[in-house]
């Protein structure tokens, strides 16, 4: 994909898929994220933006700029959306106790917002706001709560980055693009650096 002159050229987006590393190498011979890239991304030090574990997908982005970087995963500084589903019976009082925070051995965990967006059988699907990313922030939270029927940790099952800050994701599984250099103003005018 050629790089035009409406394209940023500080940020560019993959939807990354599951069963692909975010590193730049991995030493257990995983696929990573550069596997779905342009050699180029990887030669030229294109670093991403925060993470996604394993078995989570959606949004990233990535930059050669690390003032960018840092001020996308700043804490307090950008907010980021997932949409996730998880084993068990979400109840209003699990919502409170995500948006108060629970404590862990690393550190607070909480979300700015989750709402039900949807259920079937003992599974909830979930809309959840962070505007921060400790590792593996939101299976940590809800796994620290447990099922009422079965008294049993709430497990997500499925997680996708699905927007940061004002950038939604619009790409299928495993494709890339640049950012436009409008989507790059709206997204990172509004941060602090």
């Amino acid at each position: 994909m050629n790089n035009t002159d409406n394209n940023s050229t500080k940020l560019l987006a993959l939807n990354k898929p599951k069963g692909y590393v975010v590193t730049r190498s991995d030493e257990r011979g995983r696929k990573t994220v550069y596997d779905l890239l342009p050699t180029w991304v990887f030669e030229n030090q294109w670093m991403p933006i925060g993470r996604l574990d394993l078995e989570s997908k959606g949004l990233l982005l990535f930059t050669q700029d690390g003032k960018v970087g840092n001020a996308l995963t700043k804490p307090g500084n950008c907010n980021k959306i997932y949409e996730i589903w998880v084993r068990g019976h979400v109840t209003d009082e699990h919502i409170l106790a995500a948006k108060k925070g629970v404590d862990s051995k690393y550190g607070l965990l909480k979300a700015l917002q989750v709402e039900k967006i949807g259920s079937g059988g003992a599974k909830t699907k979930l809309k959840v706001q962070i505007d921060e990313g400790k590792n593996r922030h939101i299976r940590r939270l809800f796994g620290s709560l447990k099922d009422p029927k079965f008294g049993t940790p709430l497990k997500v099952l499925n997680l996708t980055r699905v927007s940061i800050g004002n950038f939604n994701l619009d790409l299928e599984s495993g494709k890339w693009r640049y950012l436009t250099l409008e989507e790059e103003k709206d997204l990172l005018d509004k941060l602090s650096y």
